[in-house]
């Protein structure tokens, strides 16, 4: 889509050869002139080098980020094993990049370090910083926070953690020419025009609030001072075997995580480890801190269908009536796997007639990053639209 000083472009290719499929994507995808900047979702089993060699001898360098995907999603829809391409241009644009490796070790270091990307477009009318981090890493909640030290509460922060392919558990994040594992990537957009960010995930609180009365780094130990696997499915009124059956227990809990509540909303944490049932306990893919408030929370395909109509409509109403020129999709690989191949599609039908068929990039991520407001901003089982005007 190319308005008079700015365009935003998708391109996108399949095949076995890692190569010519990134060339192809980035060929497809610099559709105009004065290319400013390229997010690069690339499906893991790729080989990344190859890949980010094609880009850049397609491009000329064009500065970018991007990272692993189980899978992509284009205008066109769904898929996997794909290269998805996104670019902006013109003289309405400009973008900086920046990388951390080491992320486990220090992670709100990384996150500090990466963000220090924005200095550099920071006099620009409209900014967002686009955060791309390794869901292999812990905390991510912490490299949020270093992000916030070093950008404050003026710069929104929109992204996704990199996820892995089906035969190989190794992500990977794309910075330039470099190819980095353990890392956080960050481009800080800068444009004329707004930039709006939405959020759906279409889960229905549970009964009344429980507090988390013993927590520590993603396991929920007691609600209420009550061992939290009671708590959580007793509330659910979960069937016997759930409690002490893996298998039913993940089967059971892909539609019911918690929600955290926060001064600006609430987040979204889905109940995923399946280590802990002997101890009682709940294991969560992200931070839930002690004396907070949680919910069990509930839904089901239709539900979470009708929450990415919900996040393109908030992202389109933050552009504050400007028309859009494209989108950025960051969707949660667990809601892929509950919609499956056919609720795929019709997901992305349904943001498609939500955008007008506007360019739309995306991946499945393992984990979703929105701020808008407040220090955190790490969801779940969410969908995170950023619209481009």
């Amino acid at each position: 889509m190319h308005t008079a000083d700015r365009w935003f472009a998708v391109g996108r290719s399949a095949g076995v050869d890692p190569y010519g499929v990134g060339a192809d994507a980035a060929s497809a995808a610099l559709t105009g002139t004065d290319a400013k900047h390229l997010v690069v979702f690339c499906g893991a089993d790729h080989d990344p080098a190859a890949v980010l060699a094609g880009i850049n001898a397609t491009s000329g360098g064009v500065p970018l980020i991007g990272c692993s995907s189980a899978g992509e999603i284009g205008t066109d829809g769904p898929g996997e094993a794909s290269v998805v391409v996104a670019a902006f241009g013109g003289t309405g644009f400009e973008a900086a990049t920046a990388c951390a490796a080491g992320a486990a070790a220090d992670p709100r270091q990384a996150g500090a370090v990466a963000a220090a990307s924005a200095a550099a477009v920071e006099d620009s009318p409209h900014l967002a910083m686009i955060l791309l981090t390794d869901g292999l890493t812990p905390d991510q909640e912490a490299i949020l926070r270093g992000a916030y030290d070093t950008v404050g509460a003026g710069v929104p922060l929109v992204g996704g953690s990199a996820s892995p392919g089906s035969s190989v558990r190794a992500t990977f994040q794309l910075h330039g020419d470099q190819v980095l594992t353990d890392a956080v990537v960050t481009a800080t957009l800068g444009s004329s025009a707004p930039l709006g960010i939405g959020v759906g995930h279409g889960w229905r609180k549970v009964g009344e609030p429980m507090i988390v009365t013993s927590s520590e780094k993603g396991r929920v130990c007691t609600l209420d001072d009550e061992p939290a696997l009671e708590r959580y499915l007793g509330r659910l009124g979960a069937p016997a075997e759930v409690y002490t059956d893996p298998t039913a227990f993940d089967l059971f809990t892909r539609t019911r995580p918690l929600g955290i509540r926060r001064r600006v909303g609430e987040e979204v944490r889905n109940v995923s480890s399946t280590e802990y049932l002997t101890q009682g306990w709940l294991g969560c893919s992200g931070d839930i801190a002690e004396g907070g408030l949680v919910w069990v929370m509930e839904g089901d395909e239709r539900s979470v269908l009708d929450a990415a109509e919900d996040a393109c409509r908030a992202a389109v109403d933050a552009l504050e009536g400007t028309d859009p020129i494209g989108f950025l999709a960051f969707d949660c690989a667990s809601r892929s796997g509950l919609l499956g191949e056919s609720g795929m599609t019709e997901e992305v039908d349904r943001m498609n007639t939500q955008t007008g068929g506007l360019p739309l990039a995306g991946f499945y991520t393992w984990g979703e990053i929105a701020r808008t407001r407040g220090i955190n901003g790490y969801h779940h089982q969410t969908l995170v639209v950023l619209a481009v005007s």
